[in-house]
């Protein structure tokens, strides 16, 4: 068969990576790893960036919480200024935000405490569970909003 009647291959994406081998210095074809852009998105992939994004955004919390706690030392007109940020629009929804944060960082948190138990890896377990958590948490933040804007109000 001549070379010109033999089946041409098709070009491959990305050249596989070759890496020395270690008895030798012929170097040893190893696959590239698979793109992120091949994988199916599911609702863990999601539950996974928001789990991390919510520990980011307690610990931003944290250190408005002590950013509080010294405009509370520091004086009436401190803490006035700090209660009229928190007092407005913005200030409220950042509040409503973090309360959400953290109810979903903490039932998100026990549901990993399972799975480090070996319970709920099944893949309808575990979407189960992660949209348990979402609803869990939804309902956490609007009762705890509701019951301490009835606190504030009687």
């Amino acid at each position: 068969m001549s070379p010109e009647s033999r089946p041409q291959t098709p070009p491959q994406e990305k050249a596989p990576s070759r890496v020395p081998s270690s008895m030798d210095a012929r170097p040893v074809v190893r696959p590239l790893s698979p793109h992120v852009g091949i994988y199916r998105w599911q609702v863990s992939n999601t539950l996974s960036i928001i789990h991390r994004a919510t520990g980011m955004l307690l610990s931003i919390s944290a250190v408005v919480l002590v950013a509080w706690l010294f405009s509370l030392a520091a004086g009436q007109t401190a803490y006035a200024q700090f209660g009229w940020v928190f007092g407005s629009l913005v200030g409220q929804l950042l509040l409503i935000g973090w309360t959400f944060c953290f109810f979903f960082h903490l039932c998100n948190g026990i549901r990993h405490l399972a799975w480090d138990a070996d319970y709920g890896f099944d893949k309808a377990v575990a979407r189960k569970s992660g949209m348990v958590v979402v609803v869990i948490s939804i309902v956490l933040s609007i009762l705890f909003w509701v019951l301490a804007l009835t606190q504030v109000t009687s």
